[in-house]
Protein backbone atom coordinates (compact mmCIF):
# COMPACT_ATOMS: atom_id res chain seq x y z
CA UNK A 1 0.00 0.00 0.00
CA UNK A 2 1.93 3.27 -1.06
CA UNK A 3 1.70 6.32 0.78
CA UNK A 4 -0.83 8.64 1.23
CA UNK A 5 -0.19 12.14 -1.20
CA UNK A 6 0.40 15.61 0.07
CA UNK A 7 -3.22 16.98 -0.75
CA UNK A 8 -4.56 13.80 1.44
CA UNK A 9 -2.34 14.61 4.10
CA UNK A 10 -3.34 18.29 4.19
CA UNK A 11 -7.12 17.44 4.01
CA UNK A 12 -6.29 15.12 7.30
CA UNK A 13 -4.49 17.88 9.53
CA UNK A 14 -7.23 20.76 7.98
CA UNK A 15 -9.93 18.28 9.26
CA UNK A 16 -8.10 16.91 12.43
CA UNK A 17 -7.55 20.34 13.33
CA UNK A 18 -11.12 21.93 12.36
CA UNK A 19 -12.52 18.91 14.99
CA UNK A 20 -9.99 20.22 17.71
CA UNK A 21 -11.05 23.81 17.43
CA UNK A 22 -14.83 22.40 17.60
CA UNK A 23 -13.78 20.84 20.82
CA UNK A 24 -12.34 23.96 22.20
CA UNK A 25 -15.13 25.96 21.29
CA UNK A 26 -17.62 23.90 22.89
CA UNK A 27 -15.91 23.70 26.15
CA UNK A 28 -15.63 27.17 26.26
CA UNK A 29 -19.13 27.25 25.60
CA UNK A 30 -19.81 25.36 28.48
CA UNK A 31 -17.73 27.08 31.13
CA UNK A 32 -18.92 30.22 30.31
CA UNK A 33 -22.55 29.63 30.84
CA UNK A 34 -22.11 26.68 33.60
CA UNK A 35 -19.31 28.58 35.93
CA UNK A 36 -18.52 26.88 39.49
CA UNK A 37 -20.57 27.71 42.33
CA UNK A 38 -19.45 28.68 45.52
CA UNK A 39 -20.25 25.80 48.34
CA UNK A 40 -20.03 27.49 52.03
CA UNK A 41 -17.94 25.29 54.04
CA UNK A 42 -14.94 25.54 56.69
CA UNK A 43 -12.37 27.58 54.62
CA UNK A 44 -14.12 28.41 52.03
CA UNK A 45 -14.99 32.46 51.35
CA UNK A 46 -17.84 33.12 49.02
CA UNK A 47 -19.10 36.54 47.16
CA UNK A 48 -22.92 36.19 47.75
CA UNK A 49 -25.20 38.33 45.71
CA UNK A 50 -27.19 41.24 48.02
CA UNK A 51 -30.08 40.96 45.49
CA UNK A 52 -32.79 39.45 47.39
CA UNK A 53 -36.28 37.44 45.73
CA UNK A 54 -38.53 40.49 46.68
CA UNK A 55 -36.19 43.18 46.30
CA UNK A 56 -37.65 45.64 44.24
CA UNK A 57 -35.63 48.26 42.27
CA UNK A 58 -35.72 51.83 40.65
CA UNK A 59 -34.55 52.85 37.15
CA UNK A 60 -33.26 56.20 36.94
CA UNK A 61 -31.46 57.82 33.81
CA UNK A 62 -29.50 60.94 33.57
CA UNK A 63 -27.67 62.49 30.65
CA UNK A 64 -24.52 64.72 31.07
CA UNK A 65 -21.98 66.41 28.31
CA UNK A 66 -19.14 64.45 29.36
CA UNK A 67 -17.62 61.68 31.65
CA UNK A 68 -16.72 61.64 35.30
CA UNK A 69 -15.15 60.10 37.86
CA UNK A 70 -16.68 61.96 40.82
CA UNK A 71 -20.26 61.35 40.03
CA UNK A 72 -22.45 64.77 41.47
CA UNK A 73 -26.08 65.35 41.02
CA UNK A 74 -25.67 68.39 40.08
CA UNK A 75 -24.06 67.47 37.04
CA UNK A 76 -26.09 65.58 35.47
CA UNK A 77 -29.81 66.30 34.05
CA UNK A 78 -32.46 63.78 35.17
CA UNK A 79 -33.98 62.49 31.93
CA UNK A 80 -36.17 59.27 32.71
CA UNK A 81 -37.54 57.72 36.28
CA UNK A 82 -39.16 54.12 36.60
CA UNK A 83 -39.88 53.89 39.97
CA UNK A 84 -41.05 50.29 39.86
CA UNK A 85 -38.61 48.26 37.41
CA UNK A 86 -39.42 44.12 37.54
CA UNK A 87 -36.38 42.89 37.03
CA UNK A 88 -37.46 39.77 35.63
CA UNK A 89 -39.38 40.67 32.71
CA UNK A 90 -38.50 42.21 29.82
CA UNK A 91 -39.65 46.15 29.44
CA UNK A 92 -39.54 48.96 26.67
CA UNK A 93 -39.72 52.62 27.34
CA UNK A 94 -39.43 55.98 25.12
CA UNK A 95 -37.75 58.77 26.28
CA UNK A 96 -37.99 61.91 24.62
CA UNK A 97 -34.73 63.82 25.19
CA UNK A 98 -33.76 67.43 25.17
CA UNK A 99 -30.29 67.94 23.60
CA UNK A 100 -28.30 70.70 24.89
CA UNK A 101 -27.03 73.36 22.90
CA UNK A 102 -23.35 71.67 22.49
CA UNK A 103 -24.84 68.55 21.54
CA UNK A 104 -26.57 70.47 18.99
CA UNK A 105 -23.26 72.00 18.10
CA UNK A 106 -21.53 68.82 16.68
CA UNK A 107 -20.92 67.60 20.28
CA UNK A 108 -21.24 64.51 22.94
CA UNK A 109 -23.94 63.40 25.17
CA UNK A 110 -23.68 60.80 27.42
CA UNK A 111 -26.49 58.70 29.89
CA UNK A 112 -25.54 57.73 33.47
CA UNK A 113 -27.89 54.60 34.05
CA UNK A 114 -28.36 54.00 37.81
CA UNK A 115 -30.22 51.37 39.74
CA UNK A 116 -31.14 50.76 43.48
CA UNK A 117 -33.45 49.94 45.67
CA UNK A 118 -37.03 51.46 46.20
CA UNK A 119 -37.07 54.28 48.32
CA UNK A 120 -33.22 55.17 48.63
CA UNK A 121 -31.25 57.68 46.43
CA UNK A 122 -28.47 56.66 43.96
CA UNK A 123 -26.44 59.75 45.82
CA UNK A 124 -26.99 59.53 48.89
CA UNK A 125 -27.05 56.23 49.55
CA UNK A 126 -24.46 54.71 47.38
CA UNK A 127 -23.35 51.68 48.89
CA UNK A 128 -26.46 50.39 47.54
CA UNK A 129 -26.79 51.48 44.32
CA UNK A 130 -24.92 50.91 40.91
CA UNK A 131 -24.55 52.94 37.90
CA UNK A 132 -23.00 52.34 34.04
CA UNK A 133 -22.09 55.45 31.59
CA UNK A 134 -23.04 54.70 28.26
CA UNK A 135 -22.36 57.40 25.02
CA UNK A 136 -25.81 58.62 23.75
CA UNK A 137 -23.78 60.59 20.28
CA UNK A 138 -21.23 58.98 18.02
CA UNK A 139 -19.43 60.17 15.09
CA UNK A 140 -19.43 58.56 12.07
CA UNK A 141 -19.36 59.47 8.37
CA UNK A 142 -23.08 60.70 6.97
CA UNK A 143 -24.29 57.85 4.69
CA UNK A 144 -24.23 59.37 0.74
CA UNK A 145 -27.35 60.11 -0.23
CA UNK A 146 -28.41 58.63 -3.95
CA UNK A 147 -29.47 60.61 -6.67
CA UNK A 148 -31.27 60.65 -10.25
CA UNK A 149 -28.14 60.70 -12.39
CA UNK A 150 -30.11 62.48 -15.19
CA UNK A 151 -31.98 64.95 -13.23
CA UNK A 152 -29.20 68.10 -13.34
CA UNK A 153 -29.77 69.47 -10.34
CA UNK A 154 -30.22 66.72 -8.32
CA UNK A 155 -26.66 65.99 -9.56
CA UNK A 156 -25.14 68.91 -8.49
CA UNK A 157 -26.80 69.08 -5.27
CA UNK A 158 -25.09 65.81 -4.49
CA UNK A 159 -21.97 66.25 -6.54
CA UNK A 160 -19.42 66.50 -3.62
CA UNK A 161 -19.78 63.99 -0.52
CA UNK A 162 -19.42 65.11 2.89
CA UNK A 163 -17.02 62.94 4.47
CA UNK A 164 -16.77 65.23 8.04
CA UNK A 165 -17.59 62.64 10.59
CA UNK A 166 -21.01 64.31 12.65
CA UNK A 167 -22.73 63.63 15.61
CA UNK A 168 -25.06 60.86 15.40
CA UNK A 169 -28.42 60.24 17.98
CA UNK A 170 -28.23 56.40 19.08
CA UNK A 171 -31.91 55.83 19.05
CA UNK A 172 -31.43 52.91 21.05
CA UNK A 173 -30.40 51.99 24.96
CA UNK A 174 -30.38 48.50 25.85
CA UNK A 175 -30.20 47.59 29.42
CA UNK A 176 -29.71 44.07 31.05
CA UNK A 177 -29.30 42.71 34.87
CA UNK A 178 -27.93 39.67 35.31
CA UNK A 179 -30.22 37.27 36.59
CA UNK A 180 -28.58 34.51 38.16
CA UNK A 181 -28.22 34.61 41.80
CA UNK A 182 -24.75 32.48 41.72
CA UNK A 183 -22.48 32.47 44.68
CA UNK A 184 -18.33 32.91 43.75
CA UNK A 185 -15.23 31.81 45.44
CA UNK A 186 -14.12 35.08 46.46
CA UNK A 187 -10.26 34.46 44.80
CA UNK A 188 -12.08 32.88 41.49
CA UNK A 189 -15.19 35.50 40.15
CA UNK A 190 -14.82 35.57 36.53
CA UNK A 191 -12.77 38.59 34.78
CA UNK A 192 -15.61 39.54 32.70
CA UNK A 193 -18.37 39.83 35.72
CA UNK A 194 -15.75 41.31 38.19
CA UNK A 195 -15.58 44.73 36.12
CA UNK A 196 -18.92 45.32 36.21
CA UNK A 197 -19.32 44.33 39.96
CA UNK A 198 -19.84 46.79 43.05
CA UNK A 199 -19.70 45.04 46.40
CA UNK A 200 -21.29 46.02 49.99
CA UNK A 201 -19.37 46.03 53.17
CA UNK A 202 -20.51 42.06 53.77
CA UNK A 203 -18.96 41.28 50.65
CA UNK A 204 -22.08 40.73 48.72
CA UNK A 205 -22.36 41.89 45.22
CA UNK A 206 -25.14 44.14 43.92
CA UNK A 207 -26.92 43.47 41.12
CA UNK A 208 -24.89 43.31 37.74
CA UNK A 209 -25.93 46.42 35.78
CA UNK A 210 -24.71 45.92 32.34
CA UNK A 211 -25.42 48.68 29.25
CA UNK A 212 -25.31 46.24 25.94
CA UNK A 213 -23.98 48.28 23.35
CA UNK A 214 -23.03 45.37 21.39
CA UNK A 215 -27.08 45.53 20.52
CA UNK A 216 -26.66 49.32 19.36
CA UNK A 217 -26.64 49.35 15.21
CA UNK A 218 -25.14 51.85 12.70
CA UNK A 219 -28.18 51.80 10.96
CA UNK A 220 -29.99 52.73 13.95
CA UNK A 221 -28.13 56.26 14.23
CA UNK A 222 -29.84 59.26 13.33
CA UNK A 223 -28.34 62.35 12.40
CA UNK A 224 -28.53 64.99 14.69
CA UNK A 225 -30.10 68.63 13.27
CA UNK A 226 -29.77 71.64 15.33
CA UNK A 227 -32.92 72.53 14.31
CA UNK A 228 -34.52 69.49 15.85
CA UNK A 229 -33.72 69.88 19.79
CA UNK A 230 -35.63 66.85 21.02
CA UNK A 231 -34.54 63.41 19.80
CA UNK A 232 -36.50 60.43 21.00
CA UNK A 233 -34.38 57.27 23.30
CA UNK A 234 -35.90 53.83 23.45
CA UNK A 235 -34.59 51.91 26.22
CA UNK A 236 -34.60 48.38 26.08
CA UNK A 237 -34.66 46.59 29.26
CA UNK A 238 -34.54 42.61 29.60
CA UNK A 239 -33.00 40.23 31.99
CA UNK A 240 -29.81 38.27 30.81
CA UNK A 241 -28.30 34.70 32.39
CA UNK A 242 -24.57 34.72 33.37
CA UNK A 243 -23.73 33.14 30.41
CA UNK A 244 -24.45 35.13 27.60
CA UNK A 245 -23.53 38.16 29.79
CA UNK A 246 -20.00 36.35 29.80
CA UNK A 247 -20.38 36.59 26.02
CA UNK A 248 -21.22 39.70 25.00
CA UNK A 249 -18.33 41.30 27.42
CA UNK A 250 -16.05 39.16 26.16
CA UNK A 251 -17.14 39.92 22.50
CA UNK A 252 -16.88 43.48 23.09
CA UNK A 253 -13.03 43.10 23.95
CA UNK A 254 -12.77 41.34 20.99
CA UNK A 255 -14.22 43.79 18.77
CA UNK A 256 -12.41 46.29 20.13
CA UNK A 257 -9.34 44.18 19.21
CA UNK A 258 -10.67 43.79 16.02
CA UNK A 259 -11.21 47.61 15.74
CA UNK A 260 -7.07 47.76 16.57
CA UNK A 261 -6.23 44.99 13.84
CA UNK A 262 -7.42 47.39 11.13
CA UNK A 263 -11.19 45.73 10.64
CA UNK A 264 -13.72 48.59 9.53
CA UNK A 265 -16.56 49.51 11.77
CA UNK A 266 -19.12 48.06 9.25
CA UNK A 267 -17.06 44.50 9.47
CA UNK A 268 -17.07 44.68 13.00
CA UNK A 269 -20.73 45.18 13.23
CA UNK A 270 -21.46 42.74 11.17
CA UNK A 271 -19.70 39.95 13.53
CA UNK A 272 -21.96 41.83 16.46
CA UNK A 273 -24.99 41.10 14.85
CA UNK A 274 -24.01 37.32 14.50
CA UNK A 275 -24.07 36.94 18.36
CA UNK A 276 -26.54 39.95 19.14
CA UNK A 277 -29.79 39.55 16.65
CA UNK A 278 -30.34 35.82 16.87
CA UNK A 279 -31.60 33.91 19.68
CA UNK A 280 -29.27 31.35 22.01
CA UNK A 281 -29.81 28.03 20.04
CA UNK A 282 -29.52 29.93 17.02
CA UNK A 283 -26.14 31.76 17.94
CA UNK A 284 -24.58 27.94 18.49
CA UNK A 285 -26.15 27.04 15.10
CA UNK A 286 -24.27 30.18 13.79
CA UNK A 287 -21.18 29.42 15.36
CA UNK A 288 -21.42 25.50 14.72
CA UNK A 289 -22.18 26.37 10.72
CA UNK A 290 -19.66 29.43 10.37
CA UNK A 291 -16.99 27.25 10.99
CA UNK A 292 -18.14 24.53 8.59
CA UNK A 293 -18.38 27.14 5.80
CA UNK A 294 -15.16 28.09 6.64
CA UNK A 295 -13.45 24.19 6.14
CA UNK A 296 -15.45 24.23 3.28
CA UNK A 297 -14.43 27.34 1.89
CA UNK A 298 -10.58 26.02 2.31
CA UNK A 299 -11.30 22.86 0.69
CA UNK A 300 -13.00 23.92 -2.00
CA UNK A 301 -10.18 26.31 -2.64
CA UNK A 302 -7.02 23.72 -2.32
CA UNK A 303 -8.90 21.01 -4.38
CA UNK A 304 -10.32 23.31 -7.34
CA UNK A 305 -6.25 24.11 -7.48
CA UNK A 306 -5.12 21.56 -7.22
CA UNK A 307 -7.61 20.34 -10.11
CA UNK A 308 -6.67 23.03 -12.30
CA UNK A 309 -2.62 22.76 -12.16
CA UNK A 310 -2.80 18.83 -13.23
CA UNK A 311 -5.07 19.45 -15.82
CA UNK A 312 -3.43 19.75 -19.34
CA UNK A 313 -6.65 20.02 -21.57
CA UNK A 314 -9.56 21.45 -21.85
CA UNK A 315 -11.97 18.76 -23.58
CA UNK A 316 -15.12 18.78 -21.80
CA UNK A 317 -14.60 21.81 -20.40
CA UNK A 318 -16.83 25.33 -21.85
CA UNK A 319 -14.20 27.98 -22.36
CA UNK A 320 -16.58 30.55 -22.35
CA UNK A 321 -18.06 29.28 -18.97
CA UNK A 322 -14.66 29.59 -17.68
CA UNK A 323 -14.57 33.43 -19.29
CA UNK A 324 -17.59 34.54 -18.81
CA UNK A 325 -17.24 32.80 -14.57
CA UNK A 326 -14.00 35.28 -14.59
CA UNK A 327 -15.75 38.17 -15.25
CA UNK A 328 -18.68 37.68 -13.45
CA UNK A 329 -16.43 37.37 -10.36
CA UNK A 330 -14.72 40.78 -10.69
CA UNK A 331 -17.93 42.68 -11.61
CA UNK A 332 -19.35 40.47 -8.44
CA UNK A 333 -16.29 41.98 -6.40
CA UNK A 334 -15.71 44.96 -7.47
CA UNK A 335 -19.71 45.40 -6.80
CA UNK A 336 -19.49 44.05 -2.96
CA UNK A 337 -16.26 46.93 -2.79
CA UNK A 338 -18.56 49.91 -3.97
CA UNK A 339 -21.41 48.29 -1.31
CA UNK A 340 -19.15 48.50 2.02
CA UNK A 341 -19.86 44.57 2.29
CA UNK A 342 -19.03 43.15 5.19
CA UNK A 343 -15.28 41.49 4.92
CA UNK A 344 -16.72 37.93 5.38
CA UNK A 345 -18.56 38.45 2.16
CA UNK A 346 -15.89 40.38 0.23
CA UNK A 347 -12.20 38.14 1.31
CA UNK A 348 -13.71 34.62 -0.09
CA UNK A 349 -14.92 36.68 -3.32
CA UNK A 350 -11.67 38.42 -3.82
CA UNK A 351 -9.76 34.85 -3.54
CA UNK A 352 -12.53 33.45 -5.93
CA UNK A 353 -12.07 35.92 -8.32
CA UNK A 354 -7.56 35.68 -7.69
CA UNK A 355 -8.47 31.61 -8.89
CA UNK A 356 -10.99 32.56 -11.52
CA UNK A 357 -8.56 34.73 -13.46
CA UNK A 358 -5.70 32.14 -12.95
CA UNK A 359 -8.49 29.36 -14.40
CA UNK A 360 -8.68 31.39 -17.52
CA UNK A 361 -4.71 31.25 -17.88
CA UNK A 362 -4.70 28.18 -17.67
CA UNK A 363 -7.77 27.78 -20.29
CA UNK A 364 -6.55 29.44 -23.02
CA UNK A 365 -2.95 27.83 -22.07
CA UNK A 366 -1.21 31.15 -21.86
CA UNK A 367 2.69 31.54 -20.96
CA UNK A 368 4.41 34.52 -20.42
CA UNK A 369 8.26 34.71 -20.47
CA UNK A 370 10.14 37.73 -19.99
CA UNK A 371 13.18 38.43 -21.77
CA UNK A 372 14.36 41.46 -19.93
CA UNK A 373 11.77 43.83 -19.06
CA UNK A 374 10.01 42.81 -22.37
CA UNK A 375 7.27 39.91 -21.91
CA UNK A 376 6.31 37.40 -24.16
CA UNK A 377 3.14 35.98 -24.40
CA UNK A 378 1.94 32.77 -26.23
CA UNK A 379 -1.26 30.61 -26.53
CA UNK A 380 -1.06 26.73 -27.03
CA UNK A 381 -2.63 24.62 -29.81
CA UNK A 382 -6.23 23.21 -29.44
CA UNK A 383 -6.37 18.99 -29.99
CA UNK A 384 -9.31 18.10 -32.03
CA UNK A 385 -11.28 16.76 -29.12
CA UNK A 386 -10.98 20.05 -27.55
CA UNK A 387 -12.31 22.02 -31.03
CA UNK A 388 -15.20 19.34 -30.92
CA UNK A 389 -15.63 20.94 -27.35
CA UNK A 390 -15.40 24.39 -28.26
CA UNK A 391 -17.99 23.90 -31.21
CA UNK A 392 -20.35 22.77 -28.69
CA UNK A 393 -19.66 26.07 -26.81
CA UNK A 394 -19.75 28.38 -29.34
CA UNK A 395 -23.18 26.58 -30.30
CA UNK A 396 -25.01 27.15 -26.30
CA UNK A 397 -23.35 30.87 -26.30
CA UNK A 398 -25.13 31.92 -29.65
CA UNK A 399 -28.57 30.98 -28.73
CA UNK A 400 -27.81 32.17 -25.08
CA UNK A 401 -26.71 35.52 -26.28
CA UNK A 402 -30.01 36.23 -28.45
CA UNK A 403 -31.56 36.61 -24.82
CA UNK A 404 -29.02 37.76 -21.92
CA UNK A 405 -27.86 40.69 -23.91
CA UNK A 406 -30.70 42.61 -24.92
CA UNK A 407 -32.11 41.68 -20.72
CA UNK A 408 -28.57 43.39 -19.63
CA UNK A 409 -29.02 46.54 -22.06
CA UNK A 410 -32.74 46.50 -20.49
CA UNK A 411 -31.84 45.84 -16.99
CA UNK A 412 -29.35 49.38 -17.39
CA UNK A 413 -31.59 51.45 -19.15
CA UNK A 414 -34.57 51.19 -17.03
CA UNK A 415 -32.45 51.37 -13.94
CA UNK A 416 -30.67 54.81 -14.93
CA UNK A 417 -34.48 56.19 -15.71
CA UNK A 418 -35.93 55.14 -12.43
CA UNK A 419 -33.51 54.37 -9.66
CA UNK A 420 -31.38 56.85 -7.79
CA UNK A 421 -27.80 55.84 -7.79
CA UNK A 422 -24.43 57.59 -6.19
CA UNK A 423 -22.42 58.43 -9.05
CA UNK A 424 -22.15 56.98 -12.77
CA UNK A 425 -19.89 54.55 -11.46
CA UNK A 426 -22.26 53.01 -9.14
CA UNK A 427 -24.83 52.70 -11.86
CA UNK A 428 -22.08 50.95 -14.24
CA UNK A 429 -21.22 48.15 -11.18
CA UNK A 430 -24.85 48.27 -10.42
CA UNK A 431 -26.13 47.27 -14.23
CA UNK A 432 -23.24 45.30 -14.44
CA UNK A 433 -24.18 42.78 -11.47
CA UNK A 434 -27.69 43.15 -11.65
CA UNK A 435 -26.82 41.27 -14.92
CA UNK A 436 -24.76 39.06 -13.77
CA UNK A 437 -27.02 37.90 -10.94
CA UNK A 438 -30.55 38.31 -12.18
CA UNK A 439 -29.22 36.10 -16.07
CA UNK A 440 -25.52 35.15 -14.74
CA UNK A 441 -27.37 31.22 -14.62
CA UNK A 442 -26.80 31.22 -18.07
CA UNK A 443 -23.23 31.56 -18.28
CA UNK A 444 -23.29 28.13 -16.53
CA UNK A 445 -25.99 27.03 -18.93
CA UNK A 446 -22.92 26.09 -22.07
CA UNK A 447 -21.07 23.79 -19.81
CA UNK A 448 -24.34 21.88 -19.12
CA UNK A 449 -25.37 21.55 -23.02
CA UNK A 450 -21.50 20.57 -23.55
CA UNK A 451 -22.30 17.22 -20.70
CA UNK A 452 -25.22 16.74 -22.89
CA UNK A 453 -23.13 16.46 -26.10
CA UNK A 454 -20.91 14.65 -24.76
CA UNK A 455 -23.02 12.47 -21.89
CA UNK A 456 -20.54 12.54 -19.85
CA UNK A 457 -19.50 14.60 -16.27
CA UNK A 458 -15.93 12.87 -15.63
CA UNK A 459 -14.18 16.38 -16.57
CA UNK A 460 -15.82 17.99 -14.03
CA UNK A 461 -13.69 19.13 -10.80
CA UNK A 462 -16.33 17.30 -8.78
CA UNK A 463 -14.71 16.70 -5.32
CA UNK A 464 -14.14 20.77 -5.50
CA UNK A 465 -17.48 20.96 -6.99
CA UNK A 466 -18.95 19.63 -3.77
CA UNK A 467 -17.55 21.48 -1.73
CA UNK A 468 -19.14 24.34 -2.87
CA UNK A 469 -22.43 23.10 -3.09
CA UNK A 470 -22.19 22.21 0.75
CA UNK A 471 -21.40 26.17 0.80
CA UNK A 472 -24.24 27.36 -1.50
CA UNK A 473 -26.98 25.79 1.60
CA UNK A 474 -24.78 27.42 4.10
CA UNK A 475 -25.07 30.74 2.45
CA UNK A 476 -29.01 29.90 2.06
CA UNK A 477 -28.67 30.58 6.06
CA UNK A 478 -26.50 33.17 5.76
CA UNK A 479 -28.61 34.78 3.66
CA UNK A 480 -30.80 35.56 6.05
CA UNK A 481 -28.32 36.51 8.93
CA UNK A 482 -25.12 38.41 7.47
CA UNK A 483 -26.04 41.82 5.88
CA UNK A 484 -25.29 41.81 2.52
CA UNK A 485 -27.21 43.44 -1.13
CA UNK A 486 -30.23 41.95 -2.39
CA UNK A 487 -28.94 40.63 -5.62
CA UNK A 488 -26.45 38.60 -4.17
CA UNK A 489 -29.06 37.38 -1.79
CA UNK A 490 -30.52 36.11 -3.91
CA UNK A 491 -28.08 34.83 -6.07
CA UNK A 492 -27.03 32.20 -3.40
CA UNK A 493 -30.87 30.71 -3.80
CA UNK A 494 -29.89 30.63 -7.83
CA UNK A 495 -26.87 28.71 -7.29
CA UNK A 496 -29.19 25.63 -5.77
CA UNK A 497 -30.73 25.13 -9.22
CA UNK A 498 -28.02 25.20 -10.83
CA UNK A 499 -26.07 22.74 -8.88
CA UNK A 500 -29.25 20.40 -8.83
CA UNK A 501 -29.28 20.13 -12.58
CA UNK A 502 -25.57 19.05 -12.56
CA UNK A 503 -26.51 16.03 -9.84
CA UNK A 504 -29.16 14.96 -12.14
CA UNK A 505 -26.21 14.99 -15.18
CA UNK A 506 -23.89 13.24 -12.90
CA UNK A 507 -26.80 10.06 -11.76
CA UNK A 508 -28.20 10.63 -16.27
CA UNK A 509 -24.51 10.23 -17.53
CA UNK A 510 -22.50 7.53 -15.10
CA UNK A 511 -19.06 7.68 -15.17
CA UNK A 512 -17.27 5.47 -18.23
CA UNK A 513 -13.99 4.14 -17.14
CA UNK A 514 -12.94 4.19 -20.78
CA UNK A 515 -13.42 7.88 -21.02
CA UNK A 516 -10.47 10.48 -20.33
CA UNK A 517 -11.19 11.91 -17.04
CA UNK A 518 -9.80 15.56 -15.76
CA UNK A 519 -6.81 14.76 -15.44
CA UNK A 520 -6.45 13.71 -19.17
CA UNK A 521 -5.98 9.77 -18.58
CA UNK A 522 -8.75 6.98 -18.62
CA UNK A 523 -9.00 4.26 -15.89
CA UNK A 524 -8.55 1.08 -18.34
CA UNK A 525 -6.41 2.05 -21.29
CA UNK A 526 -5.70 -0.11 -23.96
CA UNK A 527 -2.29 -1.14 -24.20
CA UNK A 528 0.29 0.06 -26.66
CA UNK A 529 0.87 -2.35 -30.01
CA UNK A 530 3.71 -2.40 -31.38
CA UNK A 531 4.04 -2.37 -35.51
CA UNK A 532 6.94 -3.40 -37.12
CA UNK A 533 7.32 -1.43 -40.61
CA UNK A 534 6.61 -4.58 -43.13
CA UNK A 535 3.32 -4.88 -40.73
CA UNK A 536 2.05 -1.27 -41.35
CA UNK A 537 2.10 -1.31 -45.07
CA UNK A 538 0.86 -4.84 -45.58
CA UNK A 539 -1.68 -2.87 -43.58
CA UNK A 540 -1.82 -0.01 -45.79
CA UNK A 541 -1.80 -1.95 -48.67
Amino acid sequence: MGLPSGGTIINFIVIGLFVVYMGQVAMTMYELFNPEACVPGKGTRCVTPHQKADSQFELRLYTSLSVSKTVREKDLMLAHREKQLDLTDDREISVNITLPLRTLNNGTLYAYVFLHPRGTSPFRDREVTVYQIAPLTKYTVPKAEAFNLLKEDDQQGNSTENEIPTAHWKSKLPIRVMQDPIPFHQQAIPNELYQLMRFTKNAEYLPILYVHELAQKSIELVPINSSIPEMTLNIVYSPISVGQLRLYVSLQHSMKMLQDFGFGEKDVEEVKSLFTDTGLYLLGLTVLVSMFHILFDFLAFKNEISYWKKRDTMVGLSIRTIVWRSISQIVIFLYLLDQDTSLLVLVPAGIGTVIEVWKVKKAFKLHISWSGWKPSVSFGTSTDSEKETQEFDKKAMKYLSYLLYPLCVAGAMYSLIYVPHKSWYSWLINSLVNGVYAFGFLFMLPQLFVNYKLKSVAHLPWRAFMYKAFNTFIDDMFAFIITMPTAHRLACFRDDFVFLIYLYQRWLYPVDKTRVNEYGMSYEEKPATIVSPQEEKTHKD
